[in-house]
């Protein structure tokens, strides 16, 4: 698998505490848009990203955004 898989055409919006998370880079994960280890297998590996406050955000699920792991509008494109 060289291409990830869409999720879905549209972001997840939520609000996140501050911490750290492990977003999905292969759109395989059953717990979009965080990774569950469903790239085992692949050459994909999940993206790290820290949350520093809690706030609300924009997470990319069709994989292909720029601006990893928050969406960037992509999905329209595809």
């Amino acid at each position: 698998m060289t291409e990830p898989t869409i999720a879905d055409k549209k972001p997840t919006v939520m609000e996140l505490e501050a911490g750290d998370y492990w977003w999905c880079t292969c759109g395989q994960s059953q717990n979009q848009p965080f990774c569950d280890g469903g790239h085992k297998g692949t050459d994909f590996t999940p993206m790290k990203f820290t949350i520093e406050e809690k706030q609300k955000v924009a997470l990319c699920l069709c994989k292909h955004t720029q601006n990893p792991p928050f969406c960037d509008g992509a999905h329209s494109g595809l």
